[in-house]
């Protein structure tokens, strides 16, 4: 009997290969068997053949964090790299090399844009351009791929949601957890009250670096660092604030609360069934950054106490999880336990993983497109293709972006001000009755630079 082909193995092996996968990362039997009825299907959807009329054709900005997007989303059949941009040409050098010579090279993304032939857009430099690039590649008839977290302040993330239902284009942020099967499962076992009802949560995040003072340096003749300032304010020229530094700067970014934060906390509100809404309250408390010129001043260490509605205390920290030692989240009910990380998936009792959700269950937004074990880029990135077709929202959507990135800036403001209570106004989205917290909400950009 002829074997059907997918993925370069018959569709038996890969079956095998993917599903015996899954059982590997600890997902319960039941989950397996009704990935297996489904897989025929994802197998095909994977396989499908497009015509050069219906590829969809997409660029890059960001090549240092970028390039594995890309890589991932040219996997898919019906799309293709075809233009990249960066301020730097040293990994714009590189990146072109990888995808072949009819991708074009760009400096500046005003002119990368111009291009009527790009139909989406990987967005992908510094935290500090995020909101910006989104905002006018979806002026310019763009959908979008945006890294997280979404936004550099809450306000962005509001006007982002706006633009995306102004121009009607699909804004997606990679917050990849919610592609990964062990995630969704966690989450639904929340939802559907396996647990109990919700007490509250530990997520534990890796702590950041500390460092400097640092002298300034020529800058390299390959860097236009004007540009890649862009709205932050002028500052002389030091390697720490680019090369895989500039998570370390407030300036440019969040620390570890906006980089593992925006993952972990993502999963946080999609378990709470929060995507919409977000914490009434924050305190936090925290190792305050070394106060020298050009030293990195976030915050490395930290514990954040959110309150949530209902009552639901949240713990943001980067001390280890004593039990599990590593960075996940702690679901904790009056019923039990469940811990979800990238490499874990556990419960205070085994039945509850082990018993099948009902029917009647509430289920989550599947968007593993295939169950190719541990590729959460290509299969988040698949959703993202298979929503500019059909015009559906993605799984991590303008809206649940900003809220996600919401909580990871509501913890920094906090830690800005000395650590002190603050109340939160999801639906307003303001601190009410603390004009000195509302000034944290929006970010000051050097001109002409304006979203």
């Amino acid at each position: 009997m002829r074997e059907e082909k997918g993925f370069g193995t018959s569709r038996r092996k890969f079956l095998a290969g993917s599903l015996a996968g899954m059982a590997a990362a600890g997902l319960p039997g039941w989950l397996v068997k009704s990935a297996e009825a489904a897989e025929g299907e994802r197998i095909a959807r994977s396989r499908k053949k497009f015509s050069p009329n219906d590829t969809i054709q997409v660029g890059l900005i960001g090549c240092r964090q970028g390039v594995c997007d890309a890589e991932q989303i040219s996997k898919h059949e019906g799309a293709k790299i075809v233009a990249i941009c960066d301020v730097d040409s040293r990994p714009l050098d590189e990146a072109l090399k990888k995808f072949g010579p009819d991708c074009k090279g760009y400096k500046d993304f005003r002119e990368f844009l111009e291009r009527k032939d790009i139909d989406a857009v990987i967005v992908a430099p510094p935290d500090h351009w995020h909101a910006l690039i989104c905002a006018a590649a979806m002026r310019a008839g763009k959908d979008v791929y945006c890294e997280k977290p979404l936004t550099l302040a809450i306000a962005q993330g509001r006007k982002l949601v706006n633009i995306s239902k102004e121009t009607k284009r699909i804004l997606q942020v990679g917050s990849q957890q919610r592609s990964d099967s062990k995630f969704r499962l966690a989450c639904e076992l929340v939802r559907n009250g396996r647990i109990g009802r919700i007490k509250r949560l530990e997520v534990h995040l890796p702590g950041g670096a500390m460092g400097g003072p640092f002298e300034p340096e020529p800058v390299p003749p390959e860097l236009d660092w004007n540009m890649w300032l862009g709205p932050a304010f002028y500052v002389d020229f030091i390697p720490q604030r680019i090369y895989g530094g500039y998570r370390c700067y407030l300036e440019y970014g969040g620390g570890t609360l906006t980089d593992w934060g925006a993952h972990h906390n993502d999963i946080v509100q999609w378990g709470l069934g929060m995507d919409r809404s977000g914490p009434l309250q924050v305190e936090a408390s925290g190792v305050g950054p070394d106060p020298g010129r050009n030293c990195y001043n976030i915050f490395p260490q930290y514990d954040i106490h959110y309150v949530y509605p209902g009552g639901i205390t949240a713990l943001v920290t980067t001390r280890q999880d004593p039990a599990q030692g590593e960075c996940g989240i702690h679901f904790i009910g009056d019923e039990g336990w469940i811990f979800v990380s990238r490499g874990l998936l556990k419960a205070s009792e085994q039945r509850l993983l082990d018993e099948p959700l009902p029917a009647s269950a509430i289920k989550l937004y599947d968007s593993d497109y295939t169950w190719v074990p541990g590729d959460w880029i290509y299969k988040q990135t698949g959703n993202l293709l298979d929503c500019m077709r059909t015009r559906k929202q993605p799984v991590c959507d303008a809206e649940t972006g900003h809220r996600s990135a919401t909580v990871c800036h509501l913890g920094n403001i906090s830690l800005r001000l000395g650590g002190r209570k603050l109340q939160w106004d999801p639906k307003k989205e303001m601190f009410p009755n603390d004009p000195e917290a509302n000034l944290f909400v929006s970010r000051p950009m050097r001109p002409p630079w304006k979203l």
